[in-house]
């Protein structure tokens, strides 16, 4: 089951009428249907090679990380051999990263907790996760939602812009979003809902410039006619 956040933390449900609940389920059916089953972009081979990606993937860009992460994980893909490798290493290796050495050493840092705390399996289970070195409850969520551990819409800018646009929250921060689209969101789709509002984001309702000619949801959207 979800973890749900703080009681303080929580943002107060927005009432919503049939006709709003109908919008909103209208739009993650679009989102369905055009791709049914999204899944990140980060290229990955394990839980383990997955958190690591997400964490280097803070204020970069997912082609980056791949592009860094290619050459990193055939030389080091387990925690044995990231620690091996050394923290001097891999700062090298992501360079052309954001944040490398900050990053550098904290999968040094968690690739050695997982080897002494947990025998070398990537745990998988919010607190765990969220206590190691880099992992807050974002990575935690998008690590958890994309192995399908734990449903879970992990709020980046792309996800809180297109929520914003879409009307589905008002909430001012992204723990507060998070409350929100879980409360939203027809269970069935949780899974996925996360995907689907960061590629719209990504590739679609854009920061500056949204291509409101080539959304799905233009009709259902409150904000389109700020972008005509």
């Amino acid at each position: 089951m979800p973890q749900l956040l703080p009681r303080s933390q929580k943002s107060r449900p927005q009432r919503r009428g049939p006709a709003e609940r109908a919008r909103i389920a209208t739009i993650f059916a679009r989102f369905a249907a055009a791709e049914p089953e999204p899944r990140t972009e980060l290229n990955y081979s394990s839980a383990f090679t997955l958190l690591v990606a997400v964490v280097l993937s803070a204020q970069a860009t997912d082609i980056s990380v791949n592009k860094a992460c290619g050459p990193l994980f055939s030389l080091a893909s387990t925690p044995q051999a990231m620690v091996a490798l050394g923290e001097t290493a891999l700062a090298r290796a992501i360079s052309s990263i954001g944040l490398f050495n900050t990053k550098a050493r904290n999968v040094i840092a968690l690739s050695r907790i997982i080897l002494e705390q947990f025998g070398g399996e990537t745990p998988l289970d919010r607190v765990a996760l969220e206590s190691l070195p880099g992992v807050g409850r974002k990575t935690a969520s998008v690590v958890l939602n994309e192995l399908g551990v734990e449903p879970a819409i992990a709020v980046d800018t792309h996800v809180f812009r297109v929520a914003k646009r879409l009307g589905l929250s008002t909430a001012q921060t992204p723990q507060k979003m998070e409350q929100d689209l879980m409360d939203l969101t027809p269970t069935d789709r949780r899974t996925r809902a996360h995907h689907w509002l960061i590629l719209h984001g990504r590739y679609c309702c854009t920061a500056r410039k949204p291509r409101c000619a080539a959304c799905l949801v233009a009709d259902l959207c409150p904000s389109r006619d700020l972008f005509a």
